[in-house]
């Protein structure tokens, strides 16, 4: 059977090999520490359980507006006004299901057949995969670690040609951790308002920043630049509700009207009981979101510490979301192997320790780790990494 060309643009996952893998040893009773996590391993609050079971005792089990339920898109407004300054109406607001369906319904409503859209590296893995099945182009610009993987505006005005439609812009990002600045944002909005490019701001990890700035929307620089941002967002990171799947995007109406026109063809609607969960979650005052917070930053200083003495390990130290993105280079060449995805794999056979490398995020020298689990499993997995980088010293 011939399949559709733009399935076959697709690259497979450069997770999927060691997921596999750890999967494989976990069936056969080995004691795999699993690194890999994007999502928290706290469960949902039980004040979010307890409005998403009301809503089935109350018969909220049927089709909502494609766009989403009108009390939850008035919440999320809400929330735009308290935590951002910044105000739009239902009409600019569109609930998805999950943050990543609000991404791939843009893309595929904004881009033609050769527009580009321009994504710094390291980036999250399904940005050029959702640009590529919306026949786009996604033309990858290298952050510098040395810069804290932040693109500057020279570079990102160098990157940019007629065929340039969009920018995005993940701050915190994965999956590096790092936050841009409010001057760094300021300086990246000028070149977009210079040459009419659309930023895709995916500000997923928002309530996860471990310093003493709050988190900065680039929409909420100047009104210029909010007409011109589409902001992505969600329940998930925030709420520990990654399985519920209730994302949003808010941005200028001829863009929103034409995503909540696709996803009536495609999933109707968000799941009806995941939005009152979620309508619960943002009109709540628990501190749900600063306890969860500060255990982060707990894990954070422990584990970054464990790191960078492991020899050969270097790491830039994150601002926010729960990863670390160490550059393991000179411990793969150190160990004798070709790349950091063979090191990542032997980790994987010898000391029962999953990463992520950095290939699927643009990225070949570093690997992503997941600090979204206990600290005894951060500390026992930093030894296995050292003594696994020591026995192969040559």
């Amino acid at each position: 059977m011939e399949l559709a060309n733009r399935v076959k643009t697709l690259s497979p996952s450069a997770t999927l090999a060691i997921t596999a893998k750890a999967n494989e040893l976990k069936s056969k009773g080995y004691d795999v520490i699993g690194l890999g996590a994007g999502e928290p391993d706290f469960n949902t609050p039980d004040y979010i359980l307890d409005g998403a079971a009301d809503a089935m005792r109350n018969g909220f089990t049927k089709y909502t507006p494609s766009g989403g339920i009108p009390e939850l898109k008035q919440a999320i407004a809400d929330k735009f006004q308290r935590d951002n300054g910044l105000a739009y109406t239902s009409d600019e607001i569109i609930v998805t299901t999950g943050a990543k369906h609000a991404l791939f319904t843009l893309f595929q409503v904004l881009l033609n057949k050769g527009d580009e859209v321009i994504v710094p590296a390291p980036y999250w893995v399904s940005y050029p995969e959702q640009i590529k099945l919306a026949e786009g182009k996604p033309v990858i610009i290298n952050a510098e670690e040395k810069n804290s993987f932040k693109i500057t505006p020279e570079q990102f005005e160098a990157a940019i040609t007629p065929q340039t439609k969009a920018v995005i812009i993940n701050s915190p990002n994965n999956p590096t951790g790092m936050v841009y600045s409010k001057d760094e944002l300021h300086a990246i909005g000028d070149v977009c308002l210079k040459h009419g490019i659309l930023i895709v701001s995916d500000e997923i990890y928002e309530q996860l920043i471990y310093t003493d700035d709050s988190h900065v929307s680039i929409a909420e620089l100047s009104s210029s630049l909010k007409k011109q941002t589409v902001i992505i967002n969600g329940v998930s990171k925030s709420h520990a509700m990654t399985g519920w799947r209730i994302g949003y995007a808010a941005g200028p109406t001829e863009v929103i009207k034409p995503m909540t026109n696709l996803a009536s063809h495609s999933t109707s609607n968000p799941t009806s009981i995941a939005q009152y969960a979620a309508l619960a979650a943002y009109r709540s005052s628990s501190d749900s979101n600063t306890e969860m917070r500060q255990i982060f930053v707990e894990r954070l200083e422990i584990f970054y510490g464990l790191l960078n003495d492991i020899p050969g390990i270097t790491c830039v130290k994150p601002k926010g979301a729960f990863y670390l993105f160490p550059n393991v280079y000179e411990a793969v060449k150190m160990n004798g192997f070709e790349t950091v995805d063979d090191w990542v794999k032997a980790l994987l056979e010898e000391e029962k320790v999953a990463l992520v490398p950095g290939t699927g995020f643009g990225a070949y020298e570093n690997v992503r780790l997941s600090y979204a689990v206990s600290t005894d499993t951060l500390k026992e997995a930093s030894q296995r990494i050292k003594r696994f980088v020591k026995n192969h010293q040559s």
